[in-house]
């Protein structure tokens, strides 16, 4: 499957097709400025809080390509750094998703390596507990499977489901080239139209 498809369009324009069981809340976002948008499959970490060992496992052993998506389970322990990210980039990982916190943000934004989380906490974790990876989790108060088709960029994370992500994709698409045909001027129109109806035209 080409995974980089899925990044032509934005988690908005998928807003249209899934729904909202879809889309991890908003306190995960960028955590860097002007961050490129990403796509590809997800590999899973469970964790327990203030262990890092799982992560830091997870990208030596998720296939190129893949996206980390980790539930932390904490807030008070960094779970990565500048050197686990350029270890991550040059493994060919194309980013993170953190249920948690990060450090060493301004690393990772010299290396444009592409990070998405709760925040960023100077404090690292520990390394200790041997746990399975890529099973499920839940991350940004949303279900996340292994092999989940994540989308990415400043507007928020999107989790398309695997069985489902061709399907998504395409009718997404669709819509989008459709609203692009109708133009601005007749979607306010039809905007206007709608508001109308339920207000009543303005006197």
């Amino acid at each position: 499957m080409n995974f980089d498809k899925f990044a032509e369009l934005s988690p908005c324009d998928y807003a249209g097709t899934i729904k909202r069981e879809s889309f991890m809340d908003a306190g995960i976002k960028e955590l860097w400025s002007e961050i490129p948008r990403i796509s590809g499959p997800a590999f899973t970490v469970n964790m327990v809080p203030g262990d890092n060992l799982a992560l830091h496992r997870a990208i030596y052993e998720a296939p190129k390509g893949s996206i980390i998506v980790a539930q932390t389970n904490s807030m008070d322990y960094a779970v990565s750094g500048g050197n686990v990210c350029a270890i991550a980039k040059g493994l060919g990982i194309k980013g993170f998703i953190i249920d948690g916190v990060v450090r060493d943000i301004g690393e990772v934004k010299q290396m444009k390596f592409p990070i998405f989380g709760r925040g960023v906490l100077p404090m690292p974790g520990i390394k200790k507990a041997v746990l399975p990876l890529n099973t499920p989790i839940v991350a940004g108060g949303i279900a996340v499977n292994p092999g989940d088709i994540i989308v990415a960029d400043e507007e928020g994370v999107a989790v398309l489901p695997k069985e489902k992500a061709n399907e998504i994709y395409e009718e997404s698409k669709t819509k989008l080239e459709d609203e692009k045909a109708m133009g601005f001027e007749q979607w306010a129109k039809n905007h206007r139209k709608k508001i109308d109806s339920f207000y009543g035209e303005i006197k």
